[in-house]
């Protein structure tokens, strides 16, 4: 980007904090986000998955909480239990490495209320959780909003919904009248700016890069089968690519557990998450998936919007989605900080037409490929068909090929 943190206006152990988390530059989301920030106005911002969105609005909040004051001074809204978590933990991490003394907890649905109430005792001066949850407390007057400055809608596009509206707008109106109000999402249709410009004053509307551009160090590919064949074909697929972490989407979230226990018969390591999964399940689930304890991860849509998972090489869609996005969420887990990622789909004959639909809609090649005698290769009906089974391999040998290989 060309630019440093402290171009941006940030405060130096702000700075140093970041260093020790490994992170030198801002990201362009950053650079265009955090002076406006800074600067209290309100920001609707859309950027891709990966791009560094969370500290994008976590930095200006960071530097204008007064650490003297016990009250709650920010609220961080997000859909899921996952996403919401994660934010958290940046949020300690943050705190930690800048000796800022920052305190969040997260509050959300389905969980104890009691320890929840325990924790708002600790007065933290960020909340991070759910819309229903928070503003459950807000109504039993159990977590005081009046001096809340800043408001964040994570993940904006599915936030400000029908579904979600009303209570994000709740919300709002307990706070302060001259709050600041920041939200952010990789894909923001014009009816949700519509929405959002409601609810802000004079937004500044950022957009970084292409939302229908998917990472172009990610491989594509597809497999045809017949839908009774599919289990069979995804275990095979594992079994040639080796892969030391990744996803498996399915569309349907009560088939989520259904494939687990299959893929687990036959000794993989493997886990899944759906959105009503039990909600210590789901956590473990994708804490044990971070520290490679377990090679796939099992997941619907919904569970999986917001994941950030470090070190996932090969997505693998089992089902494909009729919505484009959504095949632009899933890739979007792999090919992170710059490392190559192979985004494979099953597909049966009826849904190529959706497989045309993804390569027209971002500009991306994905290619017919078979598996024989398990090696995957390119599927041409000529004798000269290369084996790519080398650019599978999760080795380092294999990480090094990948860089030069020829990004489609």
């Amino acid at each position: 980007m060309n630019k440093l943190f402290n171009e941006l206006g940030l405060q130096e152990n702000l700075i140093e904090g970041l260093i020790k988390q490994g992170i030198q530059s801002p990201t362009e989301i950053q650079v265009k986000a955090i002076p406006i920030g800074l600067e209290g106005k309100d920001i609707i911002g859309e950027s891709e998955t990966g791009s560094g969105k969370t500290l994008a609005y976590l930095l200006p909040i960071f530097q204008k909480i007064d650490t003297t004051s016990k009250d709650i001074q920010a609220i961080v809204l997000a859909p899921t239990h996952e996403l919401a978590m994660q934010i958290h933990k940046q949020i300690e991490l943050l705190s930690e490495n800048s000796n800022s003394n920052i305190k969040s907890t997260t509050i959300i649905g389905n969980v104890n209320i009691k320890r929840q109430l325990e924790a708002l005792k600790e007065k933290p001066h960020i909340i991070v959780g759910s819309a229903g949850r928070i503003l459950e407390l807000i109504t039993m007057k159990k977590l005081k909003s009046h001096f809340v400055k800043t408001i964040v809608i994570d993940e904006g596009d599915r936030m400000i919904d029908e579904d979600n509206i009303d209570g994000v707008k709740a919300i709002i109106k307990t706070t302060l009248r001259d709050r600041q109000i920041m939200i952010f999402s990789a894909t923001i249709s014009l009816k949700v700016v519509e929405i959002a410009k409601t609810l802000m004053k004079d937004p500044e509307v950022i957009k970084v890069g292409d939302k229908s551009q998917v990472n172009p160090n990610i491989e594509h590919m597809y497999f045809v089968v017949e839908k009774r064949e599919k289990l069979v074909l995804l275990r095979k697929l594992i079994s040639a690519t080796k892969p030391e972490k990744a996803i498996i989407f399915i569309n349907k979230s009560d088939e989520v557990e259904i494939t687990t226990s299959k893929l687990g018969y036959h000794g993989l390591k493997v886990e899944g998450i759906h959105g009503s999964s039990d909600k210590l399940n789901r956590k473990k689930a994708i804490e044990d998936f971070n520290a490679g304890k377990i090679q796939l991860l099992v997941a619907s849509d919904l569970a999986a919007r917001g994941l950030d998972i470090v070190g996932v090489s090969h997505i693998f869609n089992l089902d494909i989605p009729e919505n484009p996005k959504d095949y632009l969420h899933r890739v979007g887990r792999t090919a992170r900080m710059g490392e190559h990622g192979f985004a494979l789909s099953i597909t049966e004959e009826r849904e190529l037409d959706l497989i045309k639909n993804y390569e027209k809609d971002f500009n991306i090649e994905i290619l017919p490929k078979d598996i024989r005698m398990g090696t995957i290769i390119d599927l041409q009906n000529t004798p000269k068909a290369k084996s790519i089974e080398h650019i599978f391999r999760s080795d380092s040998k294999a990480s090094n090929t990948n860089k030069s290989n020829k990004t489609r």
